[in-house]
């Protein structure tokens, strides 16, 4: 009986996410659903993401966490809007949550809406939010065999930032090999190699953005 309830739990979060989607469609918002284990640098490269990028885009985040509103406190010291969502032990943010988040935010004239989800690498890829892309979070802290052993965000994302990079001097970590990994599962995945720290690399990403960001309007237009 386990099967159907799974299915079930999975068909009715389908049903919500393509209620948020059309709903965020509606206002040419592109939502990007943040995916990552803990401590990969979600919420530092959001914080450098809405500073440098405030004067180009407006953009709001909800950020989902186990327990405390301690990220949603650093998003919103950039000037973003921020909702926190605390599932209480839950492993995975789902369409309902971000529904319900989405009406304690201003979405007029938002151009790019974060979801950073619960860090995990398993739970949050199987729940679509509605968002337009999946992003998967790697950082040279960790193995670089993650692609290899979760490979269904990888196969499933858009893109891929591989994060701290300024730390590869001090960690045993093969950038080629994990690329190597990454893009097997997935050739069109694009990926960005940066440092929020330094600086260095978030460029590429920004532009990223930007291309994303025009495809949405041009899929409104078109």
């Amino acid at each position: 009986m386990q099967i159907p309830v799974i299915r079930n739990v999975l068909e009715a979060n389908e049903k919500m996410a393509d209620k948020v989607r059309e709903r965020l469609s509606g206002r040419d918002i592109l939502a990007l659903n943040l995916i990552s284990s803990p401590g990969a640098g979600k919420t530092s490269l959001l914080e450098r993401t809405l500073r440098d990028l405030a004067g180009k885009f407006r953009m709001a985040v909800i950020e989902g966490d186990l327990q405390t509103s301690n990220d949603a406190e650093r998003v919103a010291a950039t000037g973003a809007q921020a909702v926190q969502i605390n599932t209480e032990g839950g492993c995975h943010l789902n369409s309902d949550m971000v529904s319900r988040a989405l009406d304690k935010l201003s979405l007029d004239g938002v151009d790019i809406l974060f979801i950073e989800n619960v860090g995990n690498l398993v739970c949050p890829v199987e729940f679509d939010c509605g968002e337009d892309a999946k992003i998967a979070l790697l950082s040279v802290a960790e193995g670089d065999d993650k692609p290899e052993k979760y490979p269904l965000l990888f196969n499933l994302a858009k893109a891929m930032v591989l994060n701290k990079i300024d730390l590869l001097p001090h960690v045993d970590f093969d950038r080629a090999r994990a690329r190597a990994f990454a893009v097997k599962l997935n050739r069109s995945l694009e990926i960005f190699e940066l440092s929020c720290r330094s600086g260095e690399g978030l460029e590429a990403w920004y532009r990223w953005l930007e291309k994303a960001r025009a495809g949405k309007m041009r899929g409104r237009t078109g």
